[in-house]
């Protein structure tokens, strides 16, 4: 499986674009968004790939981002959403603006993607509204992140977690933070990562 291609950019198209990794060329399938920031032809490009193999044929589906793939791969688990309206999803929104919207189960946001319909837009915020947090804690980078609260005390273990989590999805540490603290406040003592992660999307998303 490929994970990763680093190369030249032969040619760009509507969406797609066709990297040079030592003079063999590979099409790879992209975002508006990816498209968008991928350099002109004959610069240097990386780009972390997605592999799908079937009976007839082999497509790679580039992503400028880790979060942008994993963004991909997971709204692919919603009932009727394939390669194509994900693309059309993650073109429009940025992963945090979609964890926004899946938070906030703000369909109207989602249904600006082309060709997403109301009940697509409506699975979508729905299904992923319990997975969001796990999706996030899965790219914990393993560093342990410090938060300081009232009087210099140590965050609980579970607002580290879910500053961290924020953090993997694409949101400043400072902004994590500030939310994870603020959603904590609303929360409680002995709140769970998950909760606080979910909380401190609505903070952001305001």
């Amino acid at each position: 499986m490929i994970g990763k291609l680093k190369g030249i950019i032969d040619a760009l198209g509507d969406d797609w674009a066709l990297i040079d990794v030592g003079g063999v060329c590979y099409e790879v399938h992209c975002s508006a968004r990816t498209l968008g920031q991928l350099p002109q032809a004959g610069e240097a490009a990386t780009l972390s790939i997605e592999t799908y193999v079937r009976e007839d044929q082999i497509r790679l589906f580039g992503f400028a981002t880790d979060a942008e793939r994993a963004w991909f791969r997971l709204l692919q688990s919603v009932q009727g959403v394939g390669a194509k309206v994900a693309l059309a999803v993650l073109g429009t929104l940025s992963p945090q603006d979609l964890a926004n919207a899946i938070a906030l189960q703000d369909k109207a946001q989602v249904s600006r993607s082309p060709g997403v319909g109301p009940k697509v837009a409506q699975r979508i915020v729905s299904e992923l509204k319990d997975k969001i947090p796990n999706m996030a804690l899965s790219g914990q980078p393993g560093a342990v992140i410090s938060l300081a609260g009232e009087g210099g005390e140590q965050a609980a273990p579970a607002a580290a977690d879910a500053v961290s989590a924020l953090t993997n999805l694409g949101y400043a540490q400072a902004q994590a933070s500030a939310a994870v603290a603020a959603a904590s406040r609303k929360a409680g003592e002995g709140s769970e990562t998950a909760e606080l992660i979910r909380l401190g999307l609505k903070e952001l998303a305001q």
